[in-house]
């Protein structure tokens, strides 16, 4: 398959290894902003939006924008169910390597129900008992050798919905092979992350501003609540800690945020008519991925992330079904700015910008 952006005749990197939730989920829209009570009975309605998960969403946009200069392969569990089956179809048919990807007979695919609410706030419930969470370290151990041979040219990510030690497993094998190493995590696991140093063991690490907070043990009275404080501080507090790593922060319509060692950057959200925003920092999180497996510095690769964000709410689904180069070119032409070598992974072999 051909990928969106024209790309180098050598890629920086030939290959992602990732590890994160594979399943589906069903969007519910609540009737009323009230927050919903514990013992509340709330009426509402069920969505035409198709929900995915982080692996399959990060996974498939960076096989779109690369195509087959770049592997990606994908491990991971499901169940032995209609919706496994499905998932699995539609990962293979995007061109997502599925060797690594078994089926669990007694457990379902990751299901998740996401709570939204009229402004746009949610939440979501998901399966803690799903095939996602039978991910270990044996899995991991299982893609050793393809570790070793992408070495130095080769990403891994680990993303959430499979267990932190399995993430954990493959960001040691990353580590021993020299591989670059992307991450992000929940709010929820910020504490054992903090503890345990795990961040010690990832290159670039994407987050939300709230799970930036965590990361950094910021509190809402220390940060005045105002996004680019909440930003500037997490970056300090974990750029000391960790000085090597690197950051994406997002933050909706807001913008975001990328810390590449040594200087701060901030990117304006794209103004787009959104049909559904649910996947838009996963959506980031590939374009950053995609920009840098093709050479770009994070700088410039943040800015390709920002338009993938952009594209992707155009689509009320959480992987956009038909993410094209005229799309992302569109996009481009609405932030009115974008630099020179971003510019030119839009100027596909099939036309020019």
């Amino acid at each position: 398959m051909t990928g969106i952006l024209r790309l180098p005749p050598r890629l920086r990197f030939r290959g992602v290894v990732g590890t994160g939730g594979i399943g589906s989920g069903s969007f519910f829209l609540l009737d009323g902003n009230e927050t919903l009570g514990r013992e509340e009975s709330r009426s509402g309605r069920f969505l035409d939006r198709r929900d995915y998960c982080k692996l399959h969403i990060i996974s498939h946009y960076v096989k779109v924008l690369l195509g087959e200069a770049c592997s990606v392969h994908a491990i991971g569990r499901v169940g032995d169910d209609d919706d496994g089956r499905r998932l699995c179809s539609e990962m293979g048919a995007a061109g997502i390597d599925l060797g690594l990807v078994h089926v669990i007979p007694d457990a379902p695919t990751l299901f998740s129900f996401c709570l939204v609410y009229p402004d746009g706030a949610g939440g979501n419930l998901s399966t803690a008992d799903s095939a996602s969470s039978r991910v270990d370290a044996a899995a991991i151990r299982e893609a050793a050798p393809l570790a070793r041979e992408l070495g130095a040219e080769g990403i891994a990510l680990a993303v959430p919905e499979v267990p932190l030690a399995a993430r954990r497993e493959l960001l040691d094998a990353a580590t021993a092979c020299g591989m670059f190493r992307a991450a992000s995590f929940t709010n929820a696991e910020m504490e054992e992350v903090r503890s345990s140093g795990l961040l010690e063991r990832v290159d670039l690490c994407a987050l939300n501003l709230e799970e930036a907070a965590a990361a950094a043990g910021i509190r809402d009275g220390r940060s005045g609540g105002e996004p680019d404080v909440i930003a500037r501080s997490a970056v300090k507090e974990l750029s000391t800690a960790y000085p090597r790593l690197q950051l994406s922060i997002t933050a909706g319509k807001t913008g975001s945020w990328c810390w590449d060692g040594n200087s701060l950057g901030f990117d304006p959200a794209i103004r787009v008519e959104a049909a559904g925003t649910s996947g838009a920092g996963d959506a980031h999180f590939s374009g950053i991925l995609a920009g840098i497996a093709a050479g770009l510095e994070l700088r410039e690769a943040h800015e390709l992330g920002t338009m993938a964000a952009a594209a992707s709410v155009t689509s009320p689904h959480t992987i956009h079904p038909a993410l094209t180069a005229d799309l992302l070119r569109s996009v481009a032409r609405r932030r009115g700015r974008l630099c020179e070598r971003a510019a030119a992974l839009l100027d596909t072999a099939n036309g020019g910008s």
